[in-house]
């Protein structure tokens, strides 16, 4: 009777794995490497939201000492700051600027930015050339003569001064508009028009399509000014707790609570989480609208 030995082969599956994991560390020091100047960077712009982060878990007082680090974790600082501060309220009107900043931008400036791009009218440069200026002219300049016009409307107190001239457009979404806009062959407008369209529907249901990274960045642009805006709420607003906005907001919680650092860093983590979540999400549309490129499809 005759038995059939099979030799084992330990040895190199052992030397195979091994050579695997030789090869995946290889792989990721070669990349850390190609990157290091990009990880440097990052880490550089996230060191100090990881401080804001850490010191609003912090007590009152180790938040005055020199340690990096919570002792303990104090997770009702951020309830603390709801209960100190009207917050939600702040919260509410800063949404209420935003969005409707937003919206009044994008509908009132793509028609501006459209005629500036494909119409061929007398005077087409010179209304270009004075949307540019206006980008020019310090918003400082004008301050005292616009507050003396809405104060006469009695408005001020109130964010409506800094919600309705967006009605009338924004010169920068106005520029970066028709920049994109003249990079879409004027075959498609032209093709629309043999068709029948009209400029509206041409406007509408050619062209906007084609330029939707375009009115995303610009949306996204005029969302996190209104966001962070400071100057405006300050000149408008008023002194009453229920008008601020965020970013007044903070600047007041921080003046009432100057040696509570944790509360200040809860109640600034909170302001900003709402504009990191946004363009976490919306940053692919974002970045290719910016970087102004040609036409899909």
């Amino acid at each position: 009777m005759s038995a059939t030995i099979i030799a084992p082969r330990p040895a190199l599956a052992r030397g195979t794995r091994h050579d695997g994991t030789r090869a995946r560390r290889r792989r990721a020091l070669v990349w850390v490497a190609t990157h290091a100047l990009a990880i440097a960077l990052a880490l550089m712009f996230l060191a100090p939201i990881g401080f804001i982060a850490l010191t609003a878990l912090m007590t009152d007082q180790q938040a005055l000492t020199s340690d990096l680090w919570p002792r303990s974790w104090s997770w009702e600082n951020f309830a603390a700051v709801f209960e100190k501060s009207m917050l939600l309220r702040w919260a509410g009107n800063t949404l209420m600027y935003a969005a409707l900043g937003t919206l009044f931008t994008v509908v009132s400036s793509v028609p501006v930015a459209y005629a500036l791009a494909r119409f061929r009218f007398r005077g087409r440069r010179a209304a270009f050339l004075l949307v540019v200026t206006t980008m020019m002219l310090p918003p400082q300049v004008v301050a005292v003569p616009i507050y003396l016009v809405w104060a006469r409307l009695g408005l001020t107190d109130s964010l409506w001064p800094l919600i309705l001239p967006l009605v009338l457009g924004d010169a920068f979404s106005i520029f970066l508009l028709r920049q994109f806009l003249l990079t879409i062959p004027r075959d498609y407008i032209d093709a629309a028009k043999v068709d029948g369209c009209s400029d509206l529907r041409t406007l509408l249901k050619v062209v906007l399509p084609m330029a939707r990274p375009a009115v995303a960045a610009v949306a996204l642009f005029q969302f996190f000014y209104c966001w962070n805006d400071y100057y405006g709420p300050l000149l408008y607003a008023g002194v009453e707790q229920q008008n601020l906005t965020l970013s007044l907001g903070l600047a007041t919680f921080k003046a009432f609570h100057s040696v509570q650092w944790n509360l200040t860093m809860a109640a600034t983590l909170l302001v900003t989480a709402p504009v990191i979540i946004v363009f976490f999400f919306a940053q692919r549309v974002f970045i290719e609208g910016v970087t102004l490129t040609g036409v899909k499809g």
